[in-house]
């Protein structure tokens, strides 16, 4: 979404591939380890009802070696050590979620994966294809974003069904567009460094995993309906 790199950055086509391959390979490689981590949380029900009543915990648990991740350039096994500490606590954070509603959906987890990588494949090659100028894009969707996190924060107090399904649909188009954005990014802008894959795979990452809960919110949201 917002991760900047101010070293060297990519000046041959050959850094550009390495960068792109690296960079991709850690975005599927963290998915792995999301899931891997879903699936651990849903084996542990004491683990998912601490998830529950202590988030803040969890919510610091999980953005310390996100940040210590992100401050490891120059160091790339540490960067990634503490990549997939981040998103295996991710996917600790969200099992009671996807447990929750599989159990009222039977099937809807996979159907929102689905949804998510299908709308990645569409965004990505849009994004690869088009010789627009995406830059400003980055700022307009970040606005967004804000505007959806005061909107969610006053919905936390309110519990309206009918808005939590509008700020779902909202996010989608939100982080579809920083999807683009991040992706237009890495292939053109030249605003990374050649082995700055940690950053624009955490910022791919983030955007996927976004898609993928509001994808779902949406589908539970329909069903229950």
């Amino acid at each position: 979404m917002g991760v900047a790199y101010t070293g060297t950055l990519v000046r041959t086509g050959e850094e550009r591939a390495t960068l792109v391959r690296r960079t991709y390979g850690l975005v599927f490689a963290s998915i792995i380890v999301t899931a891997i981590g879903v699936s651990f949380g849903q084996t542990q029900p004491g683990l998912m009802q601490a998830v529950i009543e202590h988030p803040w915990i969890t919510m610091i648990a999980m953005f310390a070696p996100l940040w210590m991740a992100l401050k490891a350039r120059g160091q790339p096994v540490r960067g990634l050590v503490l990549t997939f500490v981040f998103t295996f606590v991710v996917g600790i954070m969200i099992s009671p979620v996807l447990f929750m509603a599989e159990r009222a959906n039977p099937g809807i987890t996979g159907q929102a994966g689905i949804l998510t990588l299908s709308t990645f494949g569409v965004l990505s090659l849009y994004a690869a294809a088009s010789k627009r100028d995406f830059s400003a894009w980055g700022s307009f969707f970040i606005v967004g974003l804000w505007v959806l996190i005061a909107t969610s924060l006053l919905n936390f107090f309110f519990q309206s069904t009918i808005t939590s399904l509008w700020i779902a649909g909202a996010t989608v188009l939100v982080f579809s567009g920083l999807l683009v954005f991040d992706t237009w990014r890495l292939l053109r802008s030249g605003q990374y460094g050649p082995d700055d894959y940690v950053p624009a795979a955490v910022n791919i990452y983030l955007d996927l995993l976004n898609m993928f809960l509001a994808i779902l919110s949406l589908l539970g949201g329909g069903r229950r309906r």
